[in-house]
């Protein structure tokens, strides 16, 4: 008889920890802790000093944006083990000090000499600085936000490959129903939400785009690709009753995972049309509840 991972009075404790290893292997990366630690600094059209002083107002941003000018947000995700004696994967002081000593002239030469374009040459050019930046730490992945909505993400294992993230929103309605049980089980399912006439959501959704960024750091054609999200997602969807006015739910439960499946559906031969992958999308019906989907 096989020894199951539920029942481990029946296993020997060694084979049993042998298999919840390699269960666990399969399922995590082998480093178990991801410390992420987000920068924020900005890019002032002309230099003001700012930079050899000691920082103000990390949070908001240092050095501090005093007009118009560029607004960057990196998030440094390392993987490792915590120090014996600190507990820590890495200092935190240390991730700032290295990305403002190195990060910030380099976004800051980018931008002054008009070459920061698509992003992704300076990802990438982050990454090469930051790799090897922090001894006992591994660095995983970087993610460069352009502004509060478009993102750039660099995986280690994915270099030079990038990601673009954008998000979008649109309004909706919905009712989750299934035919097949009865009214009394559907309300003890799904609750207010099998409302007969239906009820509405604010949805947020990102679409992720991966592939190589050409010699100027563009992934893809912005405004191309936002327009074809604008017209095969957005468009159909806003302000529409999805059960009754979305042909794939007529016999598709609009739930939040049904919803980014076909969403992500509908978008992949257009995106892939346009030379670039569809990594994924994320759907998010509430702030509390999201969902992600990918092929």
């Amino acid at each position: 008889m096989s020894c199951e991972l539920r029942v481990a009075s029946k296993c020997n404790v060694a084979e049993f920890h042998s298999q919840l290893a390699t269960r666990n292997s399969q399922l995590y990366d082998v480093a178990m802790f991801r410390l992420t630690r987000e920068v924020r600094f900005c890019v002032n059209p002309e230099e003001d000093g700012q930079i050899g002083r000691p920082p103000t107002n990390g949070f908001a941003g240092y050095p501090s944006l005093i007009g118009i000018g560029h607004f960057f947000a990196l998030e440094v995700t390392l993987v490792g083990e915590p120090a014996a004696e600190s507990g820590f994967v890495q200092d935190i002081k240390r991730i700032d000090q290295k990305v403002r000593q190195t990060v910030v002239p380099m976004a800051a030469a980018f931008v002054r000499r008009g070459r920061l374009a698509g992003g992704g040459m300076l990802v990438g050019g982050i990454f090469e600085q930051l790799k090897d930046a922090w001894p006992g730490s591994e660095l995983h992945h970087l993610r460069l936000a352009l502004s509060p909505f478009l993102t750039l993400t660099l995986f280690a294992r994915e270099f030079p490959m990038i990601r673009l993230s954008q998000k979008f929103e649109f309004s909706a309605s919905h009712r989750l129903h299934n035919p097949a049980l009865s009214d009394q089980e559907n309300q003890a399912i799904f609750g207010k939400c099998n409302n007969p006439h239906g009820h509405g959501h604010n949805y947020v959704l990102q679409v992720t785009l991966a592939g190589m960024p050409d010699c100027n750091g563009h992934l893809t054609d912005i405004p191309r690709f936002e327009q074809v999200v604008a017209s095969t997602v957005i468009e159909p969807f806003d302000h529409r009753y999805l059960n009754l006015e979305i042909p794939r739910f007529s016999d598709l439960n609009p739930t939040v995972e049904n919803i980014a499946m076909v969403i992500f559906q509908m978008l992949k031969p257009k995106i892939e049309a346009m030379g670039v992958k569809l990594a994924g999308v994320t759907l998010w019906e509430t702030s509390k509840t999201w969902c992600e989907y990918m092929e």
